[in-house]
């Protein structure tokens, strides 16, 4: 089996220690949001996620600002239908995309939070917000792919839209999109390159997996597909645990309850899938060997974890893959030192390349994991320690 593409997260909504409270937060600062960026960068993995929304720093600013800053990373930022328009989306895409060298990939994002949608000026029905995307994506796509962009929708009206200077990725950087509605899984199957599942438990994307194939393959289409997950590994399952149960330590009963309340208002089809694995309560928080439904108490969007030693997380990842998923977007508290520890215990396991980007006079002679010269005179034994890591 082949290695899966591995992904990190930029946490521009915060990052700490526990969820839930300030106690031991990090404010998300540009120097910080870089250090997990070229973390990401050096430890091998394909790219990162950044999250939309109100409460996040935007998107499309801060991975501008981190193309300098990483050689071979790549980044999956959203674009946002009914609320850009799509000829302004491709422009962005395409400049982004050159200037990066083809480092871009598109999460296309409908959103689920009919609130936050009304403070940014969009009133639709559910089900309107998918037709908008649909007819976003076939402007978008067509002007990416260099044709004109010609659309007299029932939302969108571009009437002669082209893109004057292309990007690199041809016809168009890859879409990423997540929706588990009946509305999200065809526009998903007529526009998208990979769908994106929160990370349920196995039979859950089995299914889910199996009627957006269903659909893609009715449009003459072929699809692959991810996974959304956090992570908590350890040495050991014991710490894995225990360092879970750590995360949530401070949140209370009412901070719960107020975000249920929050949640409950959402129209997602899948942020109710994730409400349901574990319904506000703290009992019973593992759905799945493994999968850990703790995060989603107090966090929207993806909810779940894996825990456990490097064996476990990467036999959990294996399953996943065998049902078809063949890309992982994690993310992990607090998400600088999660992006070592899951490179260095997992990535042996999956047979991700974690070398240095460049060899160079100031390259690890060790690879990204280094280690430090024995008695100031000797290097450690490398090929050793790397086949007891993998074995």
């Amino acid at each position: 089996m082949m290695s899966p593409n591995v992904f990190w997260f930029i946490p521009t909504h915060g990052d700490g220690r526990y969820l839930g409270t300030a106690e031991a937060g990090r404010a998300t600062t540009h120097s910080y949001m870089r250090q997990i960026a070229q973390a990401a960068d050096d430890l091998g993995y394909e790219g990162v996620l950044l999250p939309t929304g109100v409460s996040c720093e935007d998107a499309w600013v801060v991975a501008s600002s981190m193309i300098p800053l990483t050689r071979q990373l790549k980044f999956l930022v959203a674009i946002r239908p009914g609320l850009m328009s799509p000829s302004l989306a491709a422009r962005m895409a395409a400049t982004f995309d050159r200037l990066s060298g083809g480092r871009l990939l598109v999460n296309v994002v409908t959103g689920g939070d009919p609130v936050e949608l009304a403070g940014d000026g969009l009133h639709v029905s559910h089900d309107e917000r998918y037709d908008i995307t649909d007819e976003f994506l076939t402007v978008w796509r067509k002007e990416l792919a260099g044709e004109t962009g010609d659309l007299q929708g029932k939302h969108i009206d571009i009437r002669g839209g082209k893109l004057l200077i292309p990007g690199v990725q041809k016809p168009h950087p890859p879409l990423y999109f997540g929706g588990s509605s009946p509305a999200a899984q065809q526009v998903a199957a007529k526009h998208v390159d990979l769908y994106l599942t929160w990370g349920e438990p196995p039979d859950q994307v089995a299914e889910k997996i199996a009627s957006v194939r269903r659909l893609a393959e009715a449009e003459g289409r072929h699809m692959r597909f991810g996974i959304r997950l956090h992570v908590i590994v350890r040495e050991t399952e014991e710490e894995a645990w225990r360092d879970a149960e750590t995360l949530i330590s401070r949140v209370d009963d009412a901070t719960i309850a107020h975000a249920q309340q929050v949640f409950a208002r959402m129209d997602s089809h899948g942020q109710s899938r994730m409400k349901a694995l574990h319904n506000g309560s703290r009992e019973s928080l593992e759905i799945s060997p493994n999968l850990w439904a703790g995060v989603g108490l107090v966090r929207g969007g993806a909810g779940t974890a894996l825990v456990g030693d490097k064996d476990t997380v990467a036999d959990r990842m294996r399953e996943y893959e065998e049902l078809g998923i063949d890309t992982f977007i994690f993310s992990g508290y607090p998400h600088l030192e999660e992006a070592y520890r899951f490179a260095e215990l997992v990535f042996p396991k999956l047979g991700v390349n974690s070398q240095p980007v460049a060899a160079g006079p100031s390259a690890s002679p060790f690879g990204p994991f280094g280690g430090e010269i024995i008695a100031s005179a000797e290097r450690p034994p490398f090929e050793t320690r790397r086949e007891r890591v993998a074995g």
